[in-house]
């Protein structure tokens, strides 16, 4: 199918060509031209359609009747080849280069075929007898069943090797074909050529070119007749022909077996089996399945827009099958877009017929048995018949001919059938794979069944069906899988028994005898030979009036081959109507619509009106009215009103949770955003009004003071044609400032999901068309690391399919469903949604909300038989304007109108237009009207205008045409009202929102085919939804038209129409709403009204808040209550504000606005309150302003506004009881507070929106979720009325599949974690409950969240003790040193008191100066206050800091050890062991090291044993890494523990070990994989932190020897070798460093400065200190930001240091670590460091700062009591017990119990020692911490160790802890005590006690009793350390 002239397109603009052809529809009666375009396929399905329309196409050459083709029936025209090039070879055979083509030459030599591309042999005319070769991309070929042949042409010369041909004409002129017809691939290319055995190249089977031929022209033929307005005579969509769908695949392959069904059920969904009564819309279940309802998607396929000129454009060579816009069958079927009839599949195309009656039968052009349409089918039937194809054996459903705009023909049945024959994956797993489907004739007979108890008005649907067969098939083998289902449902329809299977010999006596119960409105034809003499009868009844009660016809044919062919016919005059105009697209929808207005077609309904009415046409009537009347207009309103407007409080906002590896939020420092909304013009403006008034600009730090509107508007984007310029900007904006979070709020998300494949088919038509795919799911946002995106929709589902790309994580279902949402809402105040609708039909006693007008629905059935070739969607309006006119009529006196509307427009007519009478302000109410069709919005507004006029009632309501994209027109009449009544001064001001229309009595005519998220205000009385058409039989679609008549309402005064309803608990608007788990990132909501409900969120903070009043932080509330009247509403009750204004008569405080800012606000934007469904962000009211006592709550409070008007002299009384006295005339804004909308709906819509499944849930929420996806599979459990958001969200993940058109379509997920993008969110909450308030809301709590992320809490505190310390004889005077004299540095003294602000409750240790007194010391602090007493100081993390495992950026990605693709680093575990004598066996340590850290470690052999890790020579000199290995000690805190040093070390070398206990080693592995483990043996898994740190010293002085010997071969000194290493807290997060200016030489005045620096620099400044190794231990101050100078004036101290160390382990070898110590194991080890005569060196000029860290840590020892698991408290006294007591024991380590036993209790073993700190106790070679009220002296028995001077002490106790064989009596007798003080000796057991008291000589000097013996309250097996107390004799 080549085109001439190489296939270039005809110089027409594309434009044109749409024009003329739309014009030539509209003109002609006869022939329609031409579409440009064909389908890509040549073949989409697999039966030939028939052909339509009166010609062949007359360009386009036939096959010869050799080829087997038809006879042309047009001469056809002669081709012109173009002129060769000069030059070029023209010899037959041979390319234009010169290359022989022909196989005998080719076909032993070597051909290069590229991938994808197959060898073919090409007939030339000239050569007859010769084959030349070619390479063809396989792709433009046809398979074996000729089908799925791309059209176009892509190929290769094989001769030159030329590349790239892309039509085939142009590759033909280049063989030299040397042709004289048209060049078409179908008639040149004849056979595959293939290689034999001998490698020569042979002519191999034909190419299958015959059927994709035939159907390639008929398509052409079948779409020749297609027009884009239909005629008045084929007002529907005639189906042209009726063919099977063939899933773009084999067509052999079963359409089930290709389905996509999720792996398995959701265990919670597997019972969820209830009869399933859906009376919604067919579902297609598959992929392939063809959704034959209106579609918001425009079609993905290939246009059918119409040319004058040429064969079909070819599509571009490189469109791949696989693409998801290469339409086929299955692409008409998983698109979004209805496939009307059959012919769609092949034409994509509104068929709508020729114009005139198509009574030319067409010649029957293939084998098969023709069914002619009758001509006047429907003129007689007054509907189409729908014909469903059922069953039959392939390739046997007939061809229809003739009248094919009578009769429309669908394959949803077959495709049901087909679908309920494939078994979901989800059984297989209960062994369900052996198991049979449902058989052919059961799915028939139950199809019967279901049709026979369809009532007259239901409607039959594919969902209805499919549940059916679901439950029949589960029945019949509930055997096999009784473990999926609980109980067996209740059959409907009842089905016949399944154990005897129905024959095909039975069925149609079965099928007659259940419709013989029916009365004849289910018929059964059966037909011996065929379908086609069936569907002959059928037609033949039609036309002679014998199926005038017949709704369905059963056409069964049983007898050929025993199988079953079926189809199925809705005749029924409602039924077939609604199923055929639901088969159209939204576009072919409006489309059809304005043909029938343009053309006059629908002058015949107002002909028909006019002769309703007895007193002659109503325009008559009006005229004369309208002279009547002319001067007695009534005086126009004036009134003004007071609102006030509920606030919704988010007070936590949804947080972004997100893959760890791409969003880091603790590298953001601000927060932007760009909010995308639908292309509606009020939404745009209430979006900015939003933004605007909320205060987020200023918060976020994007603008400064007094932001413009025009400022604002940066930040709003409306997807429209201009949309793609301000996002460039926006994406530019986000690539420049990396380190700002752009947040990207597509708001209204469920709009527009059409893939951007498919706007490339539409670019050109519709711009918008997959913008949103085309901005938001662009390249540039999915990789910005700095971009997230949150999708905000009240309908989520179709962002909930197989292929989302949102992680169920990241969703966030709003408001949660706390407590039934009893906590959602203040008391006062109800969310109004869909299921309170629902409830509201239940109640019984009182008017529903929800309605259905019969007698209008009356009138437009019987104007549907009427006028059956005008479509619903226009009778139904002009019926409804009608009604109005007559009810406006009958309401302005002319009562007799009254007979010609319906009871239910004349109550709103009436209260429309009494509304302002009532109120002397003359507020009224609004009336909505939706008219989803744009030409009959504007015909219904003209109209109504029209009668207005007449009736004089201009002044009295406004009429208002609301379009998307255009914005709101108000008279100017009504411009003053809504001025006055706002106090709007502004000359200018005109409404934007529909919110501003707030009390303006008005009919909105509201139009577009899906609301865009327009707000309407609190005044909407009336939402009539009467016109709202089957489109909507969608969930989304239905739930976002019922959703604009959501509504909050006041809880406390009865609802006008009685209806009462409780928490959140029914139905959809469950589903609305989620559980409270945990990891939902729910936001506690708490709706307040500002002054009647005293619950305030979590969150307290002043801040501007969106359109409440609009006003500023300093606003007051209006008072609770206004009454309209001169006087000014008088505060009654304690309740009442102390600050309640006077306020003006029903108009609008001024709600304390600012007085600067009023002029602004007024100029910009109309009334104080915006919404009426407060989606604004919460006013946290000044606390004087708050209730103080709920029991006087003033009763009407409203969300927006709350208005009682009376007269001018009433004042409003509030008594007690909280009830508000209102006089008779109520102001219809008032009513409004205290009740939602009534909603009219057409019946078809009440029936599913009402009725319920067995569960109780509303069929509406078993419906379809959206246009834009399909059901995986037939075989899925129903939706379930418990289910939660959560729930419901997971249901469709696993049973939802998006079509081809949808933008996920591509992303094929399944529920896999890497499909899921790590920045999506999805923000999803009822309509109207206020989700604009609640993102803005969550920007601010985002912003606070990246500023708190970045700031750390870190401990600042002042040293202790300062005045305490030593004023030496020596001072280290070298102020300016950068590092320690080693000489003068031993001459300074240690420095024993402990300075650090954490021992502040520990003993002082005493020296031989110190006099203290006992004031002197804080008062000790309570243990519990411990932790959260100590002060902190927030500080911004500066770049070199400590990060936990929360902080990932690109630059530590690899350091810590998480690949691209998430999967961890390898990691090898090794065991490492040495011997230590003092614990008395070996001891084994293992070693997990990552692969990427085994160079720090040496081994026997690669992979082999650990021998040693790697230590560094003293004398290196490199500025590159970290000499020191640094080991951090660790428990509880693999999450918040500061082990990421990348940043802290500047990205040097350095060796990090985290020393782990052995039950905590996965779970630190799994979140440090790149990280270096030590795992301590199992028997320290209680042990504390002086264990970790005893083994830790051990290893490493056991390594330096290791490292020593392996160097010492290599010729390195032992003493060469590195011998420090660093052992580190795991809250050091920071480090600084002084910086000193000394005034002059040797001055001690100077200035100093803090800077932060890295721990690189502060490391390698330490390890260059001269004489280092001299040193046993090196530290550094606390930081502190109260240190003064006295702290940094010496630049080097020696004394205790702590939390960070430097240590010596080669000078330190003989000194240990108490491996028992759980406190002050550091003080206890720099006594024993100094008492061995070793350096301790604190510099002072660095500092460290410790992060506070709330978990882990030592708070992670619980002491509990061993007899329960209850968690009781334990007091310290309870620690310690007598031996063989009984007391309780307690689950804890003996030593920890006996150190905090000590710390809090140490005066009942010293009471002499309590705050006696001249007399301290004596502790030998260990410090224990007895309290800070009892000092202490330390001392060390070792030999030549250095030791106080205790000549001056006299001791008021003795402690002896474990001493060993140093501690001799002896020693302990060059001590002196007082009389009377007193002994504690500790020991391991009993007997070691004795022993001790014997060794030690205790009882010369000491007194002991029996009873003075204790234990710690330990068992015995858990070894409990014993005392022995005494006194000094």
């Amino acid at each position: 199918m080549g085109n001439s002239y190489a296939g270039q397109l005809k110089t027409t603009r594309f434009e044109e060509v749409l024009h003329d052809s739309i014009e030539a529809s509209l003109r002609s009666n006869s022939l329609v031209p031409r579409p440009i375009f064909s389908q890509l396929y040549l073949e989409a399905e697999q039966q030939l359609s028939a052909l339509e329309g009166g010609s062949r196409v007359d360009n386009e050459e036939e096959e010869e009747e050799g080829e087997g083709g038809l006879e042309p029936s047009g001469p056809p025209n002669p081709y012109q080849m173009h002129p060769p090039p000069e030059g070029c070879c023209t010899t037959d055979g041979f390319c234009q280069a010169g290359k022989d083509l022909r196989l005998v030459s080719m076909s032993t030599e070597p051909i290069d075929v590229p991938a994808g591309f197959l060898l073919v042999g090409a007939k030339s005319p000239s050569l007859p007898d010769h084959l030349l070769v070619c390479a063809v991309d396989k792709r433009f070929l046809p398979d074996d069943n000729g089908h799925n042949a791309l059209l176009g042409f892509s190929g290769n010369c094989v001769g030159c090797g030329k590349k790239g041909f892309c039509y085939f004409t142009e590759f033909s002129n280049h063989i030299n074909l040397k042709l004289t017809t048209q060049p078409k691939k179908q008639k040149h290319l004849k056979c595959y050529l293939v290689r034999n055995a001998q490698g020569a190249l042979t002519k191999g089977p034909l190419i299958c070119w015959k059927v994709s031929e035939f159907r390639g022209r008929q398509a052409l033929a079948s779409a020749c007749s297609a027009s884009l307005f239909p005629s008045l005579d084929s007002s529907g969509p005639p189906a042209a022909s009726s063919s099977e769908p063939t899933p773009g695949t084999n067509p052999s392959v079963p359409v089930g077996a290709q389905q996509a069904g999720p792996a398995s059920d959701h265990p919670s969904l597997a019972a969820a089996t209830g009869p399933a009564v859906f009376n919604g819309k067919d579902s297609p279940k598959d992929q392939q399945l063809v959704k034959n309802k209106l579609s918001a998607m425009p079609r993905p396929s290939a246009l059918g827009i119409l040319s004058n000129s040429g064969p079909p454009k070819k599509r571009h060579k490189g469109w791949s099958p696989e693409s998801p816009s290469a339409t086929d069958g299955g692409f008409s079927q998983g698109g979004g877009n209805r496939a009307k009839y059959e012919s769609a599949g092949v034409s994509y195309m509104p068929q709508v017929g020729v114009v005139g009656p198509a009574s030319v039968t067409f010649p029957v052009v293939a084998s098969g048995e023709p069914v002619s349409v009758p001509d006047n089918l429907l003129k007689i039937c007054k509907a189409k018949p729908v014909i469903f194809k059922g069953k039959y054996s392939h390739g046997n459903f007939p061809y229809l001919c003739g009248n094919l705009n009578d009769v429309v023909v669908s394959p949803l049945l077959y495709t049901c059938y087909q679908n309920s024959q494939s078994i979901s994956r989800a059984y297989e797993q209960y062994g369900a794979s052996t198991i049979q489907p449902i058989s052919e004739e059961t799915q028939l007979l139950l199809t019967v069944y279901y049709l026979v108890q369809l009532a007259a008005d239901q409607v039959p649907l594919m969902e209805d069906l499919e549940q059916i067969f679901l439950r029949s098939w589960r029945e019949s083998h509930l055997t096999e899988i009784r473990q999926y289902q609980q109980a067996p449902p209740q059959p409907f329809p009842p089905a016949p028994s399944a154990v005897a299977p129905v024959t095909p010999a039975q069925l149609p006596w079965l099928a007659g005898l259940a419709a013989s119960s029916c009365n004849d409105s289910v018929h059964i034809i059966e037909c011996t030979y065929s379908l086609a003499e069936g569907l002959s009868e059928m037609f033949r009844l039609l036309i002679e009036g014998k199926l005038a009660k017949t709704n369905y016809v059963v056409i069964i044919c049983a007898c050929r081959n025993a199988a079953i062919d079926s189809c199925i016919a809705v005749t029924g005059k409602y039924q077939a109507r609604i199923l055929s105009e639901s088969l159209l697209t939204p576009a072919e929808y409006q489309k059809e619509v304005s043909y029938e207005l343009v053309t006059g077609k629908v002058d015949s309904l107002g002909a028909f009106f006019s002769t309703l009415c007895p007193e002659g046409d109503i325009d008559i009537l009006l005229d004369k009215f309208h002279q009547e009347n002319q001067g007695h207009i009534s005086s126009s309103l004036t009134a003004s009103s007071v609102t006030k407007s509920t606030s919704l409080d988010v007070g936590s906002a949804p947080t972004c949770t997100s893959d760890t590896q791409n969003l880091d939020l603790g590298s953001f420092e601000k927060v932007d955003f760009l909010i995308c909304i639908p292309p509606s013009e009020v939404t745009y403006q209430q979006t900015l009004f939003h933004v605007w008034h909320s205060g987020v600009l200023l918060e976020l730090g994007l603008e400064k003071e007094h932001v413009t509107k025009q400022r604002v508007e940066q930040y709003v984007l409306k997807l429209d044609a201009e949309a793609q310029t301000k996002f460039k900007s926006f994406l530019q904006n986000s690539f420049q400032n990396p380190h700002t979070l752009f947040v990207l709020i597509h708001d209204h998300a469920h709009w527009d999901l059409v893939s951007s494949a498919v706007h490339n088919l539409y670019s050109q038509s519709d711009p918008s068309v997959g913008l949103v795919d085309r901005l938001l799911n662009c390249k540039e946002v999915k990789e910005a690391p700095n971009i997230v995106t949150l999708h905000v929709t009240s309908f989520p589902y179709a962002l909930q399919t197989q292929h989302t790309l949102i992680s169920p994580y990241n969703e966030i279902h709003w408001p949660a469903s706390y407590s039934n949402g009893a906590d959602l809402y203040p008391e006062t105040k109800k969310y109004f949604g869909l299921s309170e609708f629902i409830e509201s039909t239940l109640s019984g006693h009182s008017l529903p909300l929800l309605r259905y007008d019969s007698s209008f629905e009356a009138m437009v059935t019987a104007l549907g038989k009427r006028f059956p070739r005008l479509h619903s969607a226009v009778i139904r309006t002009f019926v409804l304007v009608q009604h109005y006119a007559a009810a406006m009529m009958a309401v302005s006196g002319l009562s007799r109108m009254k007979n010609h509307t319906s009871v239910e427009t004349l109550e709103i007519a009436q209260n429309l237009l009494d509304s302002p009478r009532r109120c002397p302000c003359g507020h009224g109410l609004m009336v909505l009207l939706r008219v989803p069709c744009s030409p009959l919005a504007a015909v219904a507004y003209e109209r109504l205008a029209h009668v207005r006029a007449r009736l004089a009632l201009e002044q009295h309501f406004e009429i208002i045409l609301g379009h998307p994209s255009s914005g709101i027109s108000v008279g100017t009449h009504f411009v003053k009202q809504l001025k006055m009544w706002q106090k709007i001064e502004d000359a200018e001001w005109r409404p934007q929102t529909y919110l501003e229309l707030e009390g303006l009595p008005c009919i909105l005519i509201f139009s577009g085919m899906d609301p865009h998220g327009e707000s309407l205000p609190r005044s909407l009385r009336y939402c009539d939804l009467r016109l709202i058409n089957s489109s909507c039989l969608v969930r989304t679609a239905l739930e976002q038209e019922l959703g604009l008549a959501a509504y909050f309402v006041s809880n406390e005064i009865p609802l006008e129409k009685g209806v009462r309803s409780e928490a959140l608990e029914s139905g959809t608007e469950k589903l609305s709403s989620t559980d409270s788990e945990e990891e939902e990132l729910g936001t506690e909501g708490c709706f307040e009204t500002g002054s009647t409900s005293e619950k305030r969120s979590p969150v307290k903070r002043e801040r501007p808040h969106s359109h409440d009043s609009a006003s500023s932080p300093l606003s007051s509330k209006a008072s609770s209550s206004v009454l309209c009247g001169e006087s000014s509403a008088q505060p009654g009750g304690p309740s009442q504000r102390e600050q309640a204004r006077p306020l003006q008569p029903c108009g609008p405080s001024e709600e304390g606005r600012v007085p600067g800012d009023k002029q602004r606000l007024r100029a910009s934007q109309g009334p104080p309150v915006i919404s009426r469904h407060s989606p604004g962000l919460a006013p946290q009211p000044d606390s004087g302003l708050r209730t103080t006592q709920r029991s006087t709550q003033v009763s009407v409070t409203s969300s927006s506004s709350q208005l009682s008007c009376s007269g001018s002299s009433s004042s409003s009384t509030v008594p007690a009881a909280g009830t508000l006295v209102l006089q008779a005339a109520q102001c219809s804004m008032t009513k409004a507070c205290q009740q939602p909308p009534v909603v009219f709906l057409p019946k078809l819509v009440y029936d599913m929106v009402t009725s319920t499944d067995s569960s109780g849930l509303p069929k509406a929420a078993s419906l379809l979720p959206s246009h834009s996806v399909m059901w995986a599979s037939s075989f899925r459990p129903l939706l379930s009325k418990t289910m939660t958001s959560t729930e419901q969200s997971l249901y469709y993940r696993q049973w939802t599949v998006p079509r081809p058109s949808h933008m996920d379509y591509g992303n094929r997920a399944e529920g896999r974690v890497d499909g899921f993008h790590p920045r999506r969110l999805l923000l999803s909450g009822p309509p109207q409950i206020g989700k604009t308030g609640a993102y803005l809301q969550f920007l601010s709590i985002l912003s606070r969240m990246l500023i708190r992320l970045t700031e750390v809490d870190v401990y600042d505190e002042e040293e202790i003790s300062i005045n305490l310390r030593e004023e030496s004889d020596w001072h280290y005077l070298q102020l300016t040193d950068p590092w320690p004299d080693l000489e003068l540095f031993k001459k300074l003294p240690f420095d024993y008191i402990i300075h650090d602000p954490k021992y502040e409750d520990a003993s002082l240790i005493c020296s031989r100066h110190q006099g203290i007194k006992s004031e002197e010391r804080g008062t000790p602090r309570k243990p519990e206050d411990l932790y959260v007493r100590r002060q902190t100081a927030r500080m911004r993390l500066s770049k070199f800091a400590a990060h936990n495992t929360y902080h990932h950026c690109e630059q530590c990605h690899q350091y810590l050890g998480f690949h691209p693709r998430y999967q961890l680093y390898e990691s090898t575990l090794h065991a490492f062991a040495f011997s230590y004598s003092m614990l008395g066996e070996e001891v084994q340590l293992h070693f997990i090291i990552p692969k990427s850290k085994e160079h720090h470690f040496v081994f026997s052999q690669p992979g082999g044993q650990l021998e040693s890790m790697r230590l560094p020579l003293v004398t290196d000199k490199s500025r590159e890494y970290i000499k020191s290995p640094t080991f951090t000690p660790t428990t509880g805190r693999h999450e918040h523990g500061l082990f990421n040093l990348y940043h802290a070390m500047d990205g040097a070398s350095h060796l990090h070990v985290l020393v782990v206990k052995e039950y905590e080693m996965a779970v630190y592995k799994k979140y440090w994989p790149n990280h270096i483990m030590l795992v301590l043996p199992s028997v320290f898994n209680s042990a504390g932190v002086g264990a970790a740190h005893f083994l830790i010293k051990e290893l490493s002085y056991h390594n330096l020897e290791l490292e020593r010997s392996r160097q010492e071969e290599l010729g390195i000194q032992p003493q060469d070798i590195w011998p420090f290493i660093v052992i580190s807290d795991d809250s050091c997060v920071m480090w600084n460093v002084v910086d000193v200016d000394c005034g002059g030489e040797r001055s001690r005045e100077f200035s100093w400065s803090e800077r932060n620096v890295s721990l690189k620099y502060i490391m390698q400044h330490i390890e260059a200190s001269p004489n280092i190794t001299h040193y046993a231990l090196i530290g550094m101050r606390k930081w502190s930001s109260k240190a003064g100078s006295r702290e940094v004036r010496e630049p080097f101290s020696r004394c205790h240091v702590h939390d960070f160390i430097v240590l010596n382990v080669d000078l330190t070898q003989n000194v240990q670590y108490n491996q028992n110590r759980f406190l002050c194991d550091d003080v206890d080890f720099n006594l024993r460091v100094h008492s061995a005569g070793l350096l301790l060196c604190r510099f002072n000029r660095f500092s460290v700062m410790k992060k506070q860290i709330v978990v882990g840590g030592q708070r992670s020892f619980h002491i509990t009591s061993k007899a329960s698991d209850s968690p009781v408290s334990i007091m310290p006294a309870q620690y310690i017990c007598a031996p063989d007591s009984k007391h309780t024991f307690l689950a804890a380590p003996a030593q920890l119990l006996l150190e905090k036993f000590l710390q809090h209790h140490s005066h009942r073993f010293f009471p002499l020692s309590l705050k006696n700190h001249g007399h301290p106790v004596l502790l030998v070679d260990c410090y224990l911490n007895l309290g800070p009220q009892i000092s202490v002296c330390y001392v060390s028995s070792r030999p030549h160790s250095l030791n106080i001077s205790c000549s001056d002490f006299t001791f008021s106790g003795l402690l002896l802890y474990l001493c060993d064989s140093f501690v001799g009596a002896g020693f302990l007798k060059k001590f002196h005590f007082l009389k009377g003080a007193t002994l504690c000796v500790i020991c391991q057991d009993r007997n070691s006690l004795r022993q001790t008291v014997v060794r030690l000589e205790l009882e010369d000097e000491w007194q002991f009793r029996l009873r003075d013996e204790f234990q710690t309250a330990n068992a015995k097996e858990d070894r409990p350390l014993f005392f022995l107390t005494g006194r000094h004799i």
